[in-house]
């Protein structure tokens, strides 16, 4: 090998020892050259871009000024949470690919395939458009069999004591779904989960949308719990209830708390609370000091325990799944 500058296996040196390296004269108290700028001169320019940075906010400046946005009359606009769009009608016309896949047939790429090569009939019609909508009534004949997409259920429980709030239990212990083993042919799951001493309304579906929706963080539904405590409720507690506070790092507040009956029932109170945290009133009742007796959940959203027994069900009405999809 020779001893050509080029041949020559470069040695690693640092930034100070570098003799490559160009200082500038006045390196003690200069500026150092980095890349296409210096660093001196890269935040001043993004300091100078953004408005408000690097100086006090004036009583003039808008919003971006390094206060708070203000809106009409200088005052702070409040956080609002975006629309939640609303659930679509299970009754509604859907795609043929999606009628087809829902029914278990095959994916909706292999249905369009299926619908393209007239394999697929609508009441006696062969279809061969993509996009076509039927309805769930409509009868639909894939290859000369036909099919049918799981009808949508709506189930509501009265849980009763000493049952898992769980779709299952490893331990051979009773839970909810022995209650509704018989319920319908479909397979229905609880959508919360309520502990096995809870007592209270409890919601079935095989609706996953619903479900969905009703677990989704910052779901707000109405609910209305009848909660016996060992100790006798204090005012001021209830009222910091109300009032809210924080546990763990978590917010947790509730829209109203009273005692049933101060003078005859004083450990009897009644909760009013829009969330989807089952064990929000728990933690917040054992954080002020008090032991749980007894928790029913009356009232889930627009559905009440109205002529439902403990440990019974009943499928809902299409007047209480229209109320409930306009709570959430």
């Amino acid at each position: 090998m020779s001893d050509s500058p080029r041949s020559r296996r470069p040695q690693r040196t640092g930034r100070s020892t570098n003799p490559n390296r160009k200082r500038p004269d006045n390196a003690e108290g200069g500026v150092e050259k980095r890349g296409f700028g210096t660093r001196q001169s890269l935040s001043d320019a993004q300091l100078e871009k953004r408005p408000g940075m690097g100086r006090k906010a004036k009583p003039g400046d808008k919003k971006g000024s390094g206060g708070k946005p203000e809106g009409r009359g200088g005052r702070p606009q409040k956080f609002r949470p975006k629309k939640r769009a609303p659930l679509k009608d299970p009754h509604a016309p859907i795609r043929l690919n999606k009628f087809i896949a829902n029914a278990g047939v095959c994916p909706r790429r292999e249905a369009d395939l299926l619908i393209t090569a007239g394999a697929v009939s609508v009441n006696g019609e062969t279809v061969t458009a993509l996009g076509a909508k039927v309805l769930r009534t409509d009868e639909v004949m894939v290859e000369g069999q036909r099919i049918k997409p799981d009808t949508k259920r709506y189930l509501i429980l009265n849980k009763p004591k000493n049952f898992l709030g769980t779709a299952g239990d490893k331990q051979g212990r009773r839970t909810v779904m022995d209650l509704v083993k018989n319920a319908s042919k479909e397979v229905l799951l609880p959508v919360d989960k309520i502990e096995r001493m809870d007592t209270g309304l409890l919601l079935f579906t095989n609706d996953p949308e619903l479900a969905e929706r009703m677990r989704m963080p910052g779901t707000r539904f109405r609910q209305l719990y009848h909660v016996t405590l060992r100790q006798k409720a204090r005012q001021e507690h209830l009222k910091s209830m109300v009032e809210g506070f924080e546990i763990e790092g978590q917010h947790y507040k509730v829209e109203a708390a009273e005692c049933v009956d101060p003078e005859k029932k004083p450990r009897e109170i009644g909760v009013e609370i829009h969330s989807n945290r089952p064990k929000a009133i728990a933690r917040m009742l054992e954080h002020l000091g008090y032991e749980v007796d007894r928790l029913d959940r009356t009232t889930l959203g627009p559905l009440t325990k109205k002529d439902l027994p403990r440990g019974t069900w009943r499928m809902l009405t299409s007047e209480e799944l229209t109320l409930l999809r306009m709570s959430l």
